[in-house]
């Protein structure tokens, strides 16, 4: 059926900041999407629904039924199905005038500069601290503005990094110290759908261009009582040699590898050269002054926590590996 675009989007180009200038902009705009869950839902809703012309949707994962109180765009039917494929077919129905691209894959070094290519804006919708890092050093590098988003328990942030302003990394330049997720804190939907609106608000600002600019802004949300708090990173710095995180096929033979997840974790090391050590021990493991220390965990704060200690001790090239979940 078509669709006069003039009256889909008729209630948002009336909008002085918008009209027909700033719809055209819309329509011609591609964003990156990295993570279809919880965040990703009202992300994708929004930004298809005013009518950014391609989205392209990275997601390595399958719809799961623990996941549907906040992971919106998905029904019970659809349990079990790639969440990138799934969510593509939901913005398909909604607005068919978005051109819209699933990757059923999991982002990472390896591809990021592939994916990256021929964006306007990339919005880091992912739980993953390697995926929201190697996303904000590749924005960084090609100068792409980023909309990035964090919700746990009750409360969450959102926030423009690169593009002109300062990185993810200037402003949360370490790891928590313990790792937690939505699977072992828990969450609550309607938390989350408030950070994910945020977040898609700020990405269409960004691509009108309008300003003051969301870019250089994060504005923390807590859920109970509902409150929000913004404040300006303009002048962040940006970390020296930070540690820097490369896809697990990018490991060489002549690396120093440690692999910190043990044996239960997995019974096959990610290289034949690797040695086990937990990260509190990584300084007891010191590579050659001409090798590269490769640190491998699941997530990558593991690696990180063994890169600091080991940061310590030798001055040599450390990068981190984050395997993810099998």
């Amino acid at each position: 059926m078509s669709l006069d675009p003039a009256a889909r989007y008729a209630r948002q180009m009336i909008l002085p900041e918008v009209g027909a200038k700033g719809q055209a902009r819309l329509g011609a705009a591609h964003a990156l999407v990295i993570g279809a869950g919880g965040l990703g839902a009202p992300v994708l809703q929004y930004l298809a629904g005013a009518g950014v012309g391609m989205l392209t949707i990275v997601d390595p994962d399958w719809v799961d039924l623990s996941n549907l109180h906040r992971q919106t765009l998905f029904g019970e039917e659809e349990v079990g199905q790639p969440k990138a494929e799934a969510a593509a077919a939901f913005v398909e129905r909604l607005n068919g005038a978005v051109a819209v691209r699933p990757v059923v894959a999991r982002f990472d070094p390896g591809n990021a500069a592939r994916l990256l290519g021929g964006v306007d804006i990339a919005l880091d919708c992912a739980d993953s601290f390697a995926a929201s890092y190697t996303l904000s050093d590749a924005c960084f590098a090609a100068s792409v503005p980023m909309i990035g988003a964090s919700v746990l328990g009750m409360e969450g942030y959102a926030g423009g990094f690169c593009g002109g302003a300062p990185s993810l990394r200037a402003v949360f330049p370490d790891l928590p110290a313990r790792a937690a997720s939505c699977a072992t804190a828990g969450v609550l939907g309607p938390v989350v759908g408030m950070v994910g609106a945020l977040q898609a608000q700020m990405a269409l600002w960004a691509l009108l261009g309008h300003a003051p600019s969301p870019l250089g802004q994060l504005t923390q949300v807590a859920g109970v009582p509902p409150r929000m708090q913004s404040f300006r990173f303009d002048g962040a710095v940006e970390p020296k040699a930070p540690f820097r995180f490369i896809a697990p096929g990018e490991i060489e033979a002549a690396d120093f590898v440690l692999e910190l997840r043990g044996e239960a974790e997995t019974p096959v090391p990610v290289a034949p050269h690797a040695q086990r050590a937990e990260a509190a021990m990584a300084a007891a493991h010191v590579p050659g002054q001409a090798q590269r220390a490769v640190m491998v965990c699941r997530s990558g704060l593991r690696a990180w926590q063994a890169a600091t200690a080991l940061r310590q001790v030798w001055d040599g090239e450390i990068v981190l590996a984050a395997m993810g979940d099998p």
